[in-house]
């Protein structure tokens, strides 16, 4: 069977993208998917989307780490929302549902706005927080993030005991300015690296800014610049939560299955 494939990144956090509107990719095979986002004998890319129709919404993102398992990406609901205005199914505004319920996207000035779903707080973990953005986080902030060893760190707390047994995604944060940020992300389902995180950087959005009554914090990551929104509710928590940034296409091709 051949299909075909649309290659997406949004600050470098990378995905294979199809049109799956006829139902016809198997998303039950999590083999396939695995190999097609591997860097060696696939495609290559941090996780797969397919789009799906569903009755009510413009489209359903169904989304895939690269090693099958499945969760909220923020980048990858960006991305989607590119790639269905590239397909036609979207104007400049949509709304669409993803694996932890509706969200709405704007794009504009080749921006992709994305609204994220309401945090009801943060937790306290020793020095360290934890944050739940629709994929788990934790969060520590930490000096000369640049050189951190974000690798061996972000995996000891992600297979760490008090978050088995799903694990979590690991950020480190480095304050830059009163409004800024940079990010670096261990996040599972990759178990390396990546170059950007989208349900990451809002968490760590909110933990930097959790004292503020609302904000717009600029976040740095190795793959690119993003920012996040947020308004703190009254009674703890977090609502109008936006994740902003690019969202482009790389290349587009066939591939047999």
């Amino acid at each position: 069977m051949e299909i075909t494939f649309y290659k997406y990144q949004g600050t470098g956090n990378d995905f294979v993208m199809i049109d799956d509107r006829s139902e016809s990719f198997d998303a039950s095979d999590l083999k396939l998917v695995s190999k097609l986002c591997d860097r060696k004998f696939g495609i290559g890319a941090d996780g797969l989307i397919l789009i799906r129709n569903r009755e009510g919404y413009d489209f359903e993102m169904i989304y895939f780490n690269a090693d099958g398992t499945q969760s909220m990406c923020g980048n990858g609901a960006r991305c989607a929302v590119a790639f269905s205005a590239f397909i036609g199914i979207v104007g400049e505004k949509t709304n669409f549902l993803a694996i932890d319920g509706p969200h709405e996207a704007v794009i504009n000035k080749g921006l992709v706005h994305l609204l994220m779903g309401e945090v009801e707080g943060i937790e306290k973990k020793a020095d360290d927080f934890f944050v739940d953005t629709g994929s788990p986080h934790h969060i520590r902030l930490v000096e000369n993030v640049a050189n951190y060893p974000v690798f061996d760190e972000g995996k000891s707390i992600r297979y760490n005991d008090s978050y088995l047994p799903a694990g979590t995604n690991v950020n480190f944060i480095e304050p830059i300015a009163a409004d800024e940020i940079f990010v670096r992300t261990y996040e599972r389902g990759v178990e390396n690296e990546t170059l950007s995180c989208g349900t990451g950087v809002t968490a760590a959005a909110l933990v930097f800014g959790k004292d503020l009554k609302a904000a717009e914090i600029k976040i740095n990551t190795l793959g690119g610049k993003l920012s996040v929104k947020f308004t703190s509710k009254a009674y703890g928590g977090f609502t109008d939560i936006w994740l902003i940034g690019p969202a482009q296409q790389v290349f587009s091709g066939k591939i047999n299955i």
